[in-house]
C-alpha cells in the first residue's frame, strides 16, 4: 500500500498549507460547504485542485542597463462553466498560494452571480511604486507574452487587480494583439474606455459593496442614513463604496490605508477626504480626522465595517474587538475562518468577498460580451443591469442561507459550489 506524498511546487504544499495562509483558508471554506452538496459532494476533490499553474520569469532590463527578473504567476484554478476570468495584481508580497487562492475565489464568486466564466487570477513579485513608467510597461509587456499562452478571449481574460489599471490592460491587449496578428480587444477587461472599455468598471466593485451592504442592512433594520462606516483600503473598491454610502447618508468615521489611518466621530467631508486621496495618493494626510495607530481601526465605534485591502486582516483577537454590526468584504479573503466563527457567535452579519465584491467581474463581464458585439451600453444601463444581478444573486444566498441555516459565506459557497460541480459532473471526464 503506498503513501501518496504532497504535491509541491516552489515550497508549497497543495495537501497541508498552513490553515491561516491565502489557500489555508480557501480549503477551510470548501470542506464546511461539502455537508451541502448532496450527491455532487463526489466531486467536491475539484475544488481543492487548481486546473493549471503557470510560473514565469519575467526578465527586463532596467532604465540604468541592468537586467532585473520578477517572478510571475498566472492560475486557472476551474474553467468548468467557461473561460478564466480574474485580476492581475503587482505586489512584492505576491506568492504562487496566494494566486491560487484568489483564482479559487474567482471560480466561487463567478459562479455566485451566475457569470458564464471559471476562475482564474495573475500576479507579479514587485513593488511597482519603484519602477519608472517605462520599466512598468516593459514588464507588463514581457509578462503578458509569457502567459500568452494560456490567455485569450475565449480562455482566459485578466483584468485590474491590486496595482494594475486600466493603462497596464491596454498594454497586456496590445502585447496580446500583437503576438496573434490580430486586435484582440476581449483577452482583457477593465481597458480604457476608448479600447473597448466599459463605463462604470472602475467604481463597479465599490458598487457592488454598496448594493450588497444597502440589501444586508434593510434586513437588518439598519438605516444608512446616519450609519457609521469604517472603511480599510481606499484604493477603487473603498473609495468608490465610501462615497455611495456617505451619498446615502451615513458617515465615514474611519479610513486606514497604506499611508496612515484616520477617524473622526463625526464623519469626514468626503470631498474634502477625496481631494487629499487624488493629490496625495492616500489619506494619511487628511487634516480632517485625527490620526490614530493602525491597530486601533479595529476598535473604532461603527455599525459598518468595510476591509477592503488584503487578505488575512481579521483575525480572532481583532474579530472580537470589532464594534460593527456588519462586515462587508471588498477585499478577497480579509476574514479567517477562526474570526468568522467568532464574529458569527457575536452575532456580526458578514457578507462575504464572493458576492460582496463581485460587483467587479460583473462588469468585465458586460465589457466582454460588448467587445464581441461592439456594441457598448450607458453607464446607467450598465449600472441598473450591475444592481439587479447583484441583488437577485444576494437573495438566492440568503434564501439558501436561511433554509439550511447556516452563514451567508456557507449559503454562497453552496449556491456556487453546486453549479461549479453540476458543471463538472455534465461535462463528465476527458479521456
Amino acid at each position: 500500500m503506498s503513501t501518496a506524498l504532497p504535491t509541491t511546487l516552489s515550497g508549497l504544499s497543495y495537501v497541508n498549507p498552513s490553515p491561516s495562509s491565502p489557500w489555508g483558508t480557501y480549503l477551510s471554506q470548501v470542506d464546511r460547504v461539502i455537508p451541502y452538496l448532496g450527491p455532487l459532494a463526489r466531486w467536491a476533490e475539484t475544488l481543492k485542485h487548481p486546473k493549471r499553474t503557470l510560473i514565469v520569469d519575467v526578465p527586463i532590463e532596467m532604465d540604468d542597463g541592468t537586467v532585473r527578473h520578477f517572478e510571475g504567476f498566472r492560475v486557472q484554478h476551474n474553467l468548468s462553466r467557461g473561460p478564466g476570468k480574474g485580476g492581475v495584481r503587482y505586489h512584492p508580497a505576491v506568492t504562487l498560494e496566494e494566486v491560487m487562492a484568489l483564482a479559487a475565489w474567482m471560480t466561487v464568486k463567478n459562479a455566485a452571480v451566475n457569470l458564464p466564466y471559471g476562475g482564474a487570477k495573475g500576479g507579479i513579485r514587485v513593488d511597482p511604486k519603484q519602477l519608472s513608467m517605462k520599466e512598468l510597461e516593459k514588464l507588463t509587456r514581457r509578462y503578458t507574452s509569457e502567459i500568452g499562452i494560456i490567455i485569450g478571449p475565449q480562455q482566459d481574460i485578466p483584468a485590474p487587480d491590486v496595482n494594475t489599471n486600466a493603462q497596464i490592460m491596454a498594454w497586456m491587449m496590445d502585447t496580446y494583439s500583437m503576438n496573434v496578428g490580430a486586435t484582440a480587444t476581449g483577452v482583457v477587461t477593465g481597458k480604457p474606455i476608448h479600447l473597448g472599455g466599459s463605463l462604470g468598471r472602475v467604481k463597479a466593485t465599490g458598487r457592488g459593496v454598496f448594493v450588497t451592504g444597502r440589501e444586508a442592512a434593510r434586513r437588518l433594520g439598519l438605516k444608512l442614513d446616519g450609519a457609521r462606516v469604517a472603511v480599510q483600503g481606499f484604493g477603487n473598491v473603498g473609495s468608490a463604496a465610501a462615497e455611495l454610502f456617505a451619498g446615502a447618508g451615513a458617515k465615514i468615521v474611519a479610513v486606514q490605508d497604506h499611508t496612515g489611518t484616520i477617524f473622526n466621530p463625526k464623519g469626514f467631508d468626503m470631498h474634502d477626504l477625496m481631494a487629499t486621496l487624488h493629490a496625495e495618493g492616500g489619506v494619511g494626510g487628511f487634516k480632517g480626522g485625527e490620526r490614530i495607530d493602525p491597530e486601533a481601526f479595529w476598535d473604532v465605534d461603527c455599525d459598518i465595517l468595510i476591509p477592503a485591502a488584503l487578505e488575512g486582516q481579521i483575525t480572532p483577537e481583532r474579530a472580537n474587538r470589532l464594534k460593527a454590526k456588519l462586515v462587508l468584504e471588498g477585499a478577497n479573503g480579509p476574514t479567517l475562518p477562526e474570526a468568522d466563527d467568532v464574529l458569527a457567535d457575536r452575532g456580526v452579519l458578514v457578507v462575504p468577498d464572493v458576492i460582496c465584491n463581485a460587483g467587479g467581474v460583473t462588469v468585465s463581464y458586460f465589457e466582454w460580451v460588448q467587445d464581441f458585439s461592439s456594441f457598448f451600453w450607458t453607464e446607467d444601463e450598465i449600472n441598473v443591469r450591475l444592481d439587479k444581478i447583484m441583488v437577485d444573486a444576494l437573495r438566492k444566498i440568503w434564501d439558501t442561507a436561511d433554509r439550511l441555516k447556516i452563514s451567508l459565506r456557507t449559503a454562497t459557497f453552496a449556491v456556487a459550489c453546486e453549479r461549479i460541480l453540476m458543471a463538472r459532473q455534465e461535462r463528465g471526464l476527458y479521456p
